[in-house]
């Protein structure tokens, strides 16, 4: 199994970058794809997950801003970010689970882990 980050780079605030995670070896619309980021020094946080279901969710910080979105032909999850702050700078991570419904997302439950992708917001 593998999941490959792309997308990232460096932007200036209040820009829009996309972020896209290609599967190899599992089917996303099987599984739970999240995107994760973690900042320098900082631990790791979930931004925004699309269950196998379909059911989306962000984290507070990002709503509004940010759309997580699949393309099951594709095979890819990406991360549509828009209205970029200078706290949106960090490491970002896609990751695939099969957790219920209710279940914790942490970083502990992943299955699937795919190499991160850099984000730079200039102020």
């Amino acid at each position: 199994v593998q999941l490959q980050a792309s997308g990232g780079g460096l932007v200036q605030a209040g820009g829009s970058l996309r972020l896209s995670c290609a599967a190899s070896g599992i089917s996303v619309g099987n599984y739970n794809i999240r995107w994760f980021r973690q900042a320098q020094g900082k631990e790791r946080v979930l931004v925004a997950s699309i269950r196998w279901t379909s059911t989306t969710s962000y984290a507070d910080s990002v709503k509004g801003r940010f759309t997580i979105s699949r393309d099951r032909a594709k095979n890819t999850v990406d991360l549509q970010m828009n209205s970029l702050k200078s706290e949106d700078t960090a490491v970002y991570y896609c990751a695939a689970d099969r957790l219920i419904s209710g279940a914790t997302p942490n970083v502990e439950a992943m299955n699937y882990w795919g190499a991160g992708t850099q984000v730079t917001v200039s102020s």
